[in-house]
Parts: structure tokens; sequence; C-alpha cells
């Protein structure tokens, strides 16, 4: 009786193969013609763009690599500045010019303003209802009203001034202190920190850098890996029937556990600001006093007035928050990151920033915010760091919102697009010598990064140009013209401009992969 199961087992599992070969392989093969002859009628109804070879089912996926801007770049100089890719079967734009980008951000600007859905954005951002992950409509401009109005008009970035200074003068206080030891200082680690701190006291009101575990939640490692998910590509939002993967490769549960953490730790703060403004009453009627607030005071007042014109939610508060928090912190960072890294390896660029900065300082103790109009070489340095480093390379993709024509060639509705800022920054068509750091480029140009000049767009542009780059430009200028004014700087013994690692690490915002490493020497004036 024990020698007859193992037999018929057997013949089971040889019968079990023999349907497999004799149903699911054609079945499979009839899928795939299916989907080719499908694939080409539809293509040749169509005047659709060139596009490099694809896979069934995977489309273009498998060879985006880890660096997808790098590689649509390398698309682009064999099929244009307007191709076509599938994700999955889902249709995408990559755009490489600066042509095509002025289509796309101005001339239909309207029916390319929406976003597309990605399941860790509903997650994170409150099933979206911050300003930059949802849908265009009323909604979106009700939010985005708020931001700019409420939270990142002129006179409220100019009111964080003090934040700014004070944090800056802590930072170089950090440098001086370290150079006790004659030891290299880690500028990554340092602009991260100090960022994280800017806007923590700008939106919160407080610093969370200092252990503050509220609630028994780490607020750094919170925030860490929240920025890690928001850069995550999610392969179910592509092939949907793949989705059961992130049950085995752990993203569900990160997702889980981080958007519990980030809503418990906002709680918090939330409870926090509404107590405190309980018991000193409301004070709004003071303009001074009401500049002095934060970002959480600001929403907390809107909502209790009213002042928005429509119900602003507990939820939709939560979101603009982290939409404040996630776009102000780690794209600011990364272009001090690499300002300060092509200045290093640029003697005579290094050389002719600090001569102006000093020029201006003069004698004083630091540079303030008065200063900073006169310094044209410094903004100069920022805007030629913006058009080789964008921190978001692809900018934030939209979606078409209908059919539409585009460089005379058929667009679907729900096609994703992805502006490749990268690529169209480095056009030798329009930059000369692209690929090098060239701050004089900037001086006597008409292209500015606060007018819609499409060559350049490392904040996007049209309606879902980001809101935040005067905040943004108020950190960079001051933090650099700081560091250039107070300290000599090289690289560590061994390294040279030549070897210095400069390769990029992956994700939506594009660090670089080893931290920047450089001696200080404190200035003597």
């Amino acid at each position: 009786m024990s020698s007859v199961v193992p037999m018929l087992e057997k013949e089971l599992s040889e019968l079990f193969y023999m349907y497999f070969l004799s149903f699911s392989i054609p079945s499979l093969l009839l899928f795939f013609f299916l989907y080719k002859w499908i694939s080409n009628k539809s293509s040749k109804l169509k005047n659709l763009p060139p596009s490099p070879p694809k896979l069934p089912i995977l489309g273009h996926l498998h060879n985006l690599g880890m660096l997808p801007h790098r590689t649509f770049k390398s698309w682009s100089e064999q099929y244009g500045g307007l191709m076509l890719i599938y994700l999955g079967s889902k249709p995408a734009l990559v755009v490489s010019s600066a042509k095509v980008a002025k289509e796309i951000m101005k001339t239909h600007d309207a029916l390319i303003s929406n976003r597309g859905r990605f399941s860790i954005n509903d997650k994170l951002f409150y099933n979206r209802r911050d300003v930059a992950a949802c849908s265009y409509g009323e909604y979106w401009r009700q939010m985005k009203s708020i931001f700019m109005l409420q939270l990142l008009s002129n006179r409220r970035v100019r009111s964080y001034r003090g934040i700014r200074e004070q944090e800056t003068s802590l930072l170089m206080e950090k440098i001086k202190q370290n150079n006790n030891n004659s030891s290299a200082v880690n500028l990554s680690d340092m602009f991260m920190v100090l960022t994280n701190d800017v806007v923590c006291r700008v939106a919160f009101g407080r610093k969370y850098s200092e252990n503050y575990q509220g609630g028994g939640i780490d607020i750094k490692v919170v925030l860490k890996e929240f920025v890690e998910l928001v850069g995550t590509f999610n392969v179910g939002d592509f092939i949907p029937w793949l989705a059961w993967l992130n049950r085995f490769n752990g993203l569900n549960a990160k997702l889980e556990r981080v958007a519990k953490n980030i809503d418990l730790l906002l709680e918090e703060i939330l409870t926090d600001h509404s107590d405190r403004l309980n018991q000193t009453g409301n004070d709004s009627d003071g303009e001074n006093e009401n500049e002095a607030k934060d970002f959480v005071d600001v929403l907390l007042q809107v909502q209790k007035e009213n002042s928005a014109g429509f119900p602003l939610e507990r939820d939709s508060i939560k979101a603009l928050i982290v939409d404040a928090f996630s776009a102000g912190t780690d794209t600011t960072y990364t272009v001090l990151e690499w300002a300060m890294t092509e200045l290093i390896r640029n003697p005579r660029i290094m050389e002719q920033v600090q001569k102006e900065v000093r020029g201006i300082g003069g004698n004083r103790d630091k540079i303030t915010e008065d200063e900073l109009p006169k310094m044209k070489y410094l903004k100069a340095v920022i805007s030629e760091t913006l058009r080789m480093y964008p921190p978001n390379p692809l900018l934030v993709p939209r979606e078409t919102t209908q059919d539409l024509k585009i460089n005379g060639y058929d667009i679907c509705s729900e096609t994703l697009v992805f502006i490749n800022a990268w690529a169209l920054q480095r056009d030798p068509a329009t930059w000369p010598e692209p690929e090098e750091f060239r701050p004089e480029r900037f001086m006597d140009s008409s292209i500015d990064l606060k007018r819609q000049d499409f060559e350049l767009v490392p904040f996007g542009g049209g309606r879902r140009i980001c809101p935040g780059i005067s905040f943004s430009a108020a950190i960079n200028e001051l933090v650099l013209a700081n560091l250039v004014y107070n300290f000599d700087w090289a690289l560590p013994v061994g390294v040279t401009p030549e070897t210095l690692d400069m390769s990029e690490c992956p994700g939506l915002t594009i660090h670089r992969s080893a931290p920047l490493l450089a001696l200080p020497t404190p200035h003597t004036f």
C-alpha cells in the first residue's frame, strides 16, 4: 500500500504537467499574439509618438534602471524630445525638450494639470488632500490659495527671516566646533539637519531633531522613512494583478506603519497647538503677532474663522503640513549639497563667489539677508546648480484629462506625462557645454527661475509650478553665502576633484550617493 501512493502521486503530477503544457502554454501564446494584434491595431489608428521596443505586460518597466532620468535622456537621443513609453499597461509621455515642455505647461496646461493616482500618495497624503498630489479641480484651487496666501506669500516668507538666520548661525558654530578636531565635516548630514530644523520651526513652531520622541515615535526615523516611501516604485500601480507582491516584499506593512506614525505625530502637534491657541485666545488682530505664527497656527486659525471660504477639514490640514515638510526639506538640502560639491571641486568658481560675498560682507561676523540681493554671482551659482542637478529630475508626473495633440502626435486621455528637467536642462542646443558647471552663463542671461522659461524648469511650470520657490531660495542663498564667507574649503586628504564620487542615489529626489565630506578652515578678516 505504501508503494502505491508514491506511484499515484507521480501519475497525478505527470497528468497535471501534461495538462499545463496542453492548455496553459497555448493560452499564454494566444494572449501574447492577441496583445500584439490589439497593440499594433491601435497604433495604426493613431499617430503616436515614437517609442522604444517594449515587452508585453511589462512595457518598458524592465529597462528603466535605478536612475530613470538618465535612461530617458539616452532614449530621447534616439527617439526625440517627445516619446511614448508604457509602464505596464499605463501609457506615459517623456518630454526632454524645452519646445515640447512649453506645449505641456503653457499651451495645453489646463488639460495636463491632473496628477496620476498612486497608492503610496493616497496613503501618505490623506487620500491626496494636499496640494502637490491632489487631482486638478476646485479642491486643488482652494488648497493652493491657502498655501500661497496663508503660508508661502512673500510677506509670510520674509516673516521667517529670524528663524533662517538663527539656524544658519548655529550651523556655522557647529562647523567651527568640528574644525577643532581637524577632521572633515559631513556637509550632507549637516544640511539635512539644518533644513529639517528650519522647516520644523516654520511649520510646527519648534525643532524636532534633538532626540524628540513624541508618544514613543522617533520623528527623525519616521520622516526618513516617509521620504523614502514617497520615492518608492509600486509595481501594483502599473500592473494591478501583481499588487499582491507588496504583501511579501514589506511595502504594504511599511506604508501602514509610517502612515500611522505620521498621523499620530500630527495629531499630537495639532492638539498641542489647539490647546495653546484656546488658552491665549484669538490674537490675530495684531499683524506682527500673526506673522510670528507657524504653519499649524495659521491653518488652525483659518479653520476656526472659516476665512478660506470653505470648510477646512482636519485631514486637509494634516495633508498641507505633510506637503510643506516634504517639499521644504529634502529638495532644499540637496541643492546645498550639490552647490557645495561643485564649488569645492572648482577652485576658480569658489574664489570668484568668495570674492563677491566677502567684498559685500566686509568685516561683519556673518552675512544677513539684507546683503543677499547684491550677490549676483552667488545667485548664478545656485541657478547653475538647479540647472545641472534639479532636485526632482522628472518633476512630479502629470496626467492628461482628455485626448489631445502634442507636437503633432495623438495623445490619449489618462496618459502620464514625465517632464525630464534633468535632460532638457542639459540640452546642448540650449546650453553650450551643458556638462560643465559654469555659473557665468546666468550672469547676462535672460533665462530666469521665476519666469516661465521652459529651458530651466527645476520647479516645474504652469498651474502646477512649485509654490515654494521663494522659501527655498531664501534658505539656499543665506546658507551658501555664509559657508563661503566664513570658511575656506578643501577636499579630504587623498581626494581630488577628479576622484571625488559624483554618483547619484536613486529616489524621487536625487542626492549624492556618498555624503559630501570637506575640510573647513575659518577665514580671518
